[in-house]
């Protein structure tokens, strides 16, 4: 009964911490473009010798 005292709220401090690193993410434009990541994979752009 005492690990889930110090266990609960260690499991509710870590999904606070990973919501704010996603509201940071989200804000600070990481997903701004995923279609044009996905498809600049494709492009070749090695120039031949």
């Amino acid at each position: 009964m005492t690990a889930l005292l110090f266990l609960i709220p260690v499991a509710l401090g870590m999904g606070v911490i990973g919501l704010v690193a996603f509201l940071w993410a989200l804000r600070s434009g990481q997903f701004d473009d995923p279609q044009g990541a996905a498809e600049r994979i494709l492009h070749d752009e090695d120039k031949p010798l």
